[in-house]
């Protein structure tokens, strides 16, 4: 079984489709509404989701773009799916942007021929990023709705390595569990509660600087198209009718993103999709992709 947990904000027609492609009996689910959308936009997804067994909604909370609140959101959200049900092995996190390109029941066996994998992009942040160590090597704020760059500088956690990545991952229950509840993730939580877009650094510099966390196979299972956005570097680019072909021939489990008022025709073709063989039945020699790189947790 999977504990999902979703990000939301906007587009809250485009999230009923995406969640009744994700949703099966026995997984858990866990959506944080941002406080900014407003009253009548989380009692439309309240509404909505009331039918569904094995649905929480946790406390909204405004989730600034390159803040920690970003992570606090998701560690809030582990913390509720360990509570909510015992019997999920895996963590999957989406947006309401994101939509899957495989059914359940794929994703379901595709988890358990990994029962140790870690499914998240991790690079050496120095190493291979560098252009982004001052988003740790200098102190920032997160306040009023927006973030401040102090100019302070500051060292690293000392006998750790900064690592770099997507915010986007699959990753096991025991993982989420260290990260939620191990007092040896604290000094983790604390150095990047200051630090900028820590949503891509945390988990993945936290299971890196940890022992026992398993394989990781620096691979989100996301199909993601990045695009030059000016200071930004990338974006992701809106898929569209165009990229059904690529998104319907993809090895991944999921894409982003998507924009129903952009073009609506794709999720008809991906729901489509969803219910042919090929989006249902998992082939165990595909448990390790060739272009999948494997890392090891020190």
């Amino acid at each position: 079984m999977i504990g999902y947990f979703i990000l939301l904000h906007r587009f809250p027609e485009q999230f009923k489709r995406m969640f009744r492609a994700i949703y099966a009996p026995g997984n858990s689910y866990v959506i944080h509404l941002d406080k900014s959308s407003g009253p009548e936009f989380a009692a439309d997804i309240t509404a909505f989701l009331k039918p569904y067994q094995g649905v929480a909604i946790i406390e909204s909370k405004k989730a600034l773009w390159g803040g920690y609140s970003l992570v606090d959101a998701e560690l809030r959200g582990m913390a509720k799916l360990l509570k909510m049900n015992r019997s999920w092995t895996h963590y999957i996190n989406l947006s309401g942007q994101d939509f899957p390109l495989k059914s359940q029941t794929y994703i379901r066996a595709f988890l358990r021929a990994n029962p140790r994998r870690q499914f998240v992009r991790a690079l050496d942040q120095q190493a291979v990023r560098p252009d982004t160590m001052n988003r740790v090597s200098h102190m920032f704020v997160e306040a009023l709705g927006r973030m401040f760059r102090t100019g302070l500088p500051r060292r690293f956690l000392k006998d750790a390595t900064p690592y770099i990545g997507t915010q986007w991952k699959a990753v096991t229950r025991s993982f989420c569990h260290f990260a939620v509840h191990d007092p040896r993730a604290d000094r983790f939580k604390t150095f990047y509660r200051r630090s900028f877009i820590p949503d891509e650094a945390f988990f993945q510099t936290l299971m890196m600087n940890s022992r026992g966390q398993g394989e990781v196979m620096n691979d989100d299972l996301r199909t993601i198209d990045w695009v030059p956005d000016g200071d930004i570097k990338l974006r992701p680019r809106t898929f569209g009718t165009a990229d059904a072909l690529r998104l319907i021939l993809s090895p991944d489990l999921f894409a982003r993103k998507f924009d129903e008022s952009e073009d609506a025709v794709i999720f008809d073709l991906l729901e489509a999709h969803l219910k042919t063989p090929a989006a249902n039945l998992y082939v165990a020699e595909a448990a390790v992709r060739p272009q999948d790189r494997t890392l090891e947790a020190v």
